[in-house]
């Protein structure tokens, strides 16, 4: 492979020809080889944005001319839309402070700008100016996680949320048998167990959203350790009015930038709002399961859409393929947060040294997240329910005594369902037989709309 000769403050380094980085990102794609899988696109479009904000920031507070900060901007903003992805090839597992990305990046713009303008520009004298590593990396993470949320994640929890409330209402009347303990207990409708999940998907997205002003005050301007060494009067204000132009955002200056560079507390919040998500989406799965088991000696309350074959070997099986790659997602989310909270633990002093891995961390979830939203989206468009079974169950259900007891007591109402288990038959039949109820009352008493329907909706 043909190389150029790059030159940093240790030396001369080989870097490939045609590469846009330079010698810096060529040290670490030498000495970073632990499982070498890049930084997320998300986080590196993020730090663009952010290079662009502070050249803009920098060329208001005369810290750069304004032919390089133009130049500085257009490629960032370039960058920022995707273009020139694969220039960025410094692995997750670095220097603990993201240097090395944020120097990766510092020397793609630098060499973008150069040609674009003709001018020579710095990665460090112009890219960097008014910046460290230690204030840029965690302020990227910050906004990637909540230009993430904000635009894909909340988003696709709040499109599930309403297709469960709209399956909700349509299966209000589809009666089936309530569980606790996996065991029959009184019956539910099936949309009250899909609005119930809506609800649940309501009260973590706004857990997600609450958290968001803590997630978008930034760090930015802390420079090296939080002092703000380096960073000129009036920079931080303009970078965030820049910033906040460009993505439509709430960001703003932490009140102490050293609470963000010195710990991660907020992305540890932010990844416990995720963990929240991923557990209501793995109820939400595994029920989708319990009830689409079957089709003949499982529950068979619904039927999921098929979306193809279930066996290399029995032919006609079809499985409940989406939740159960939701469910390997949101799993993996629990993973993540657990490793985002071991990283959190790694502030020493003025600087968290876990910042790439926490910010690929969080990022990943909120991707598998939004993306299993949507899965389970579509599961729920699809589903049918199976109403003679459901409606034949509930009418078995012994438990269905427990309206008795107001009438006849707990006592008696225990007598008639072990009878009825016993016998399998029908409880409003036992109970004519052992009370003095008329089949009309016992009717009414038993009747499983009304059992499943909230006192309010009666």
């Amino acid at each position: 492979m043909p190389y150029r000769v790059e030159t940093d403050s240790m030396g001369e380094v080989r870097v490939p020809r045609e590469a846009l980085y330079g010698a810096q990102t060529q040290r670490a794609v030498d000495n970073f080889t632990i499982a070498p899988r890049p930084m997320p696109r998300t986080f590196l479009r993020a730090l663009a944005r952010l290079k662009a904000a502070a050249a803009s920031a920098n060329k208001a507070v005369g810290a750069l001319d304004s032919a390089t900060a133009d130049a500085v901007i257009d490629a960032a903003q370039a960058v920022a839309g995707g273009a020139h992805a694969d220039a960025f090839p410094v692995p997750v597992f670095q220097t603990g402070s993201g240097t090395s990305t944020n120097m990766n990046m510092n020397e793609v713009l630098a060499r973008l700008a150069s040609q674009a303008s003709g001018m020579a520009i710095h990665p460090n004298d112009h890219v960097n100016c008014s910046q460290s590593s230690n204030d840029v990396i965690p302020s990227t993470i910050a906004v990637a996680a909540s230009l993430g949320l904000r635009s894909a994640l909340l988003p696709a929890v709040e499109q599930l949320e309403t297709e469960l409330r709209r399956r909700g209402r349509e299966f209000e009347d589809v009666v089936k048998t309530g569980r606790t303990h996996l065991m029959d207990a009184m019956p539910v409708s099936l949309g009250f167990e899909l609005c119930t999940w809506a609800e649940q998907l309501l009260e973590a997205r706004q857990r997600c959203e609450d958290l968001l002003p803590r997630l978008q005050a930034l760090p930015i301007g802390g420079s090296a350790v939080g002092t703000g060494v380096n960073v000129p009067s009036g920079y931080v204000a303009a970078l965030l009015a820049a910033l906040n132009e460009a993505t439509a955002g709430g960001f703003a200056a932490a009140a102490m930038p050293s609470t963000r560079m010195s710990a991660q507390d907020a992305s540890v919040e932010c990844s416990g709002g995720l963990r929240g998500l991923a557990l209501v989406l793995i109820k939400m799965s595994n029920d989708l399961r319990w009830m689409a088991s079957g089709p003949l000696a499982g529950l068979g309350e619904i039927q999921l859409q098929a979306l193809q074959p279930g066996s290399s070997i029995m032919p006609g099986k079809v499985n409940p393929v989406l939740p159960e790659a939701v469910l390997m997602a949101a799993t993996e989310v629990l993973g993540n947060d657990a490793t985002i909270a071991l990283a959190g633990q790694s502030g020493s002093f003025q600087l968290n040294v876990m910042l790439p891995l926490i910010g690929d961390k969080l990022l990943a979830g909120i991707e598998l997240l939004t993306d299993s939203c949507k899965a389970l989206q579509q599961c729920v468009a699809g589903l049918e329910p199976c109403r003679e079974h459901a409606a034949a169950t509930v009418a078995r259900n012994p438990v269905l005594v427990t309206a008795l007891n107001p009438v006849i007591g707990y006592e008696a109402a225990a007598a008639i369902a072990k009878r009825a288990y016993a016998e399998q038959r029908p409880i409003l039949e036992v109970a004519l037989e052992d009370t003095t109820l008329s089949r009309e009352q016992l009717a009414q008493l038993l009747d499983p709309l009304r059992l499943a329907r909230n006192p309010g909706e009666q």
